[in-house]
């Protein structure tokens, strides 16, 4: 195979085929690699030398790479009980079941909440007992539980709750509901405070005396432990003699919806429950998960791109700005005809969103530029125009852009709602929940790379001024070049579908584990063109033979869309990721290309 490695020891300043100024000003930094333990898993695993280096460059050990490219989740499950308050709340929720209480879940509006009330409806139905599932109106009710809303379950009848994927910082909501007999089972994964909410089991791994270690685990992931503790507590209690024990690992697709769209860190656990839980998508068992693909065009296999790019998009825009309860429902029908009109609805939502989100993003850049891009620590920009309902997006965006931390507020009257993403290094959850103990907060919390708050207009700037001392300081020592980080060279005939589908065993990828990024080396365009909106589409011929399509989104008034479109004819060093490219029964590989540099100035 027609690959180009490296000749010495990766070193954190070398450069990836000279190149130290991009056409977008990027450093192609080699990303760090033990080069005897990359050839050492190339030869026992007999796989591509580049393919051993992706290995080493993500932390693989030489006796862990056959089990890290075969998963399973037998070996990687751990008991539920290692969890603080486990075995609290499946027993809790085993003697409601028992007894023939009425059960509610009140989840949160994103995709890890909607997963994770799904998965909990699929169970309650598979065991033959009821569950009532709440998800808040974004707009009128905000995140997390609320009094009313609680209440109004315990006068229906409701004895027990289970939040899910919020709560942890429900303290007055959840005493509310207490002293009106409701029993709380929180199940959440957010940073937690010192205190605790008042609650029959408190389920979070990142409570401050939790030790389980699974503090990575997104909600949906949590509530999948809760599940098999549960199941294996209603087993003990005889729930199963007359009645048939569902298979627990038919709901994995939604574990892995939810673990990508939050986000997580896609090690350890997390990467098991998303590889087997793509096997499970694959199969098109769900029919919301079947009308989403079918809406989107999805022919292929679903991979980690299609959770979090394609489904998680639209899974988020009804709590955006239209229904909230809409992706919990669409992920627990069995109905495929109303499946189909939740994921049509959905669709609709998704478009109108794309439209908010530009205009807002468009004024953000705007107020960003004016406050000096990204020459401060953190960017936090606040306005009243904004509908706090694509703020994340939009911060999401901002800080790719800025590689910042960014914190967008949505101003409405004296109380603003704001939502933050963050950078690797940069614990913004953790900030925000310092900024909520310091007195600046109304309500607020998340985890390390995405938090939500809520604070009011006086105290924006003092909250400001906090959050940007605070990050400065994680920020200081760390490396602040503008770089890409890349896993190697290829030339146009090395990068084939072969070794493509090679390195999709060592997916899926995400946060913490990202998926490889290649340089091609020195390839002839002879094909250049725009494509859609503002996409740019290349054509590449290697002096050893082959083509290679190439796309790059949304870039052709930038410089990167500039440099492709001007360069037919020339050599070009292009950096991107390899997708596979199935069409009408061909199996082929494209590049996604983030970014370009000509060979002549490197």
């Amino acid at each position: 195979m027609n690959q180009i490695a490296a000749s010495s020891p990766p070193m954190e300043d070398k450069a990836v085929l000279d190149v130290v100024q991009s056409v977008s000003g990027r450093f192609w930094r080699q990303r760090p690699a033990d080069d005897r333990v990359a050839l050492a898993l190339s030869q026992r695993l007999g796989l591509p030398d580049i393919v051993g280096r992706v290995l080493a460059g993500r932390g693989v050990g030489i006796e862990d790479g056959d089990d890290f490219l075969n998963p399973t989740l037998k070996s990687a499950l751990p008991d539920p009980s290692r969890l603080r308050d486990m075995d609290k709340a499946a027993d809790r929720l085993t003697k409601a079941i028992v007894a023939g209480e009425q059960v509610a879940v009140f989840g949160d509006y994103d995709v890890d909440g909607a997963t994770s009330s799904a998965l909990l409806d699929r169970y309650f139905r598979a065991i033959g007992a009821e569950l009532t599932v709440y998800i808040p109106d974004r707009q009128k009710e905000g995140y997390g539980p609320n009094a009313a809303a609680l209440l109004a379950l315990r006068q229906q009848g409701v004895a027990v709750v289970v939040t899910a994927d919020c709560g942890i910082a429900a303290f007055e909501p959840l005493q509310v509901a207490a002293d009106a007999g409701l029993d709380a089972i929180v199940v959440d994964h957010h940073q937690a405070e010192p205190r605790l909410p008042v609650a029959a089991a408190v389920v979070n791994p990142n409570r401050l005396d939790d030790d389980s270690g699974l503090g990575q685990l997104a909600a949906v992931g949590v509530s999948f432990l809760l599940v098999v503790a549960l199941n294996r507590a209603l087993r003990q209690a005889g729930w199963f003699q007359n009645r048939q024990e569902p298979n627990l690992l038919q709901w994995l697709d939604l574990v892995a919806l939810g673990t990508v769209c939050d986000v997580v860190p896609l090690t350890g656990l997390n990467r098991v429950l998303v590889a087997q839980g793509l096997k499970v998508a694959a199969q098109r068992a769900n029919p919301g998960l079947a009308a989403l693909s079918d809406l989107a065009g999805v022919e292929q296999k679903p991979g980690a791109y299609h959770l979090g790019f394609v489904f998680g998009p639209r899974l988020n825009a009804g709590g955006r700005v239209g229904n909230s309860h809409l992706g919990a429902k669409l992920l627990a029908t069995d109905d495929m005809d109303e499946a189909q009109a939740i994921a049509a609805k959905l669709n609709d939502f998704n478009l109108e969103r794309r439209e908010i989100e530009a205009a807002i993003q468009a004024q953000a850049m705007e107020m960003a530029e004016a406050k000096g891009g990204g020459q401060k620590p953190l960017l936090f920009l606040a306005d009243p125009r904004w509908h706090q309902g694509v703020i994340g997006i939009v911060a999401s965006r901002l800080k790719d852009r800025y590689r910042r931390p960014t914190i967008i507020v949505a101003m409405d009257g004296g109380v603003g709602k704001g939502s933050g993403r963050s950078i690797p290094g940069v614990d913004l959850g953790a900030a925000i929940t310092a900024a909520k103990q310091a007195g600046l907060l109304l309500a607020g919390g998340g985890h390390a790379m995405a938090a939500g708050l809520t604070v009011a207009a006086d105290k924006v700037a003092a909250l400001d001024a906090f959050l940007s001392e605070r990050i400065a300081q994680a920020m200081a020592g760390q490396p602040q070049s503008h770089s890409l980080g890349l896993d190697g060279a290829l030339t146009v005939s090395g990068a084939t579908r072969d070794l493509f589908d090679t390195l999709e065993a060592a997916g899926p990828y995400g946060a913490g584990h990202p998926e490889p990024r290649f340089a091609i080396a020195n390839a002839e365009v002879v094909k250049a063109d725009l494509v859609g909106q503002n996409h740019v589409r290349l054509v590449l011929a290697g002096a050893r033979g082959g083509r290679l399509k190439c796309i790059a989104f949304g870039v052709a008034d930038s410089p990167l869309g500039q440099a492709m479109l001007s360069s037919r004819g020339r050599g070009l060093h292009l950096a991107g990721h390899l997708r596979a490219d199935d069409w009408q029964g061909r199996r082929g590989v494209q590049l996604f290309v983030e970014d370009a540099a000509f060979p002549e100035n490197s």
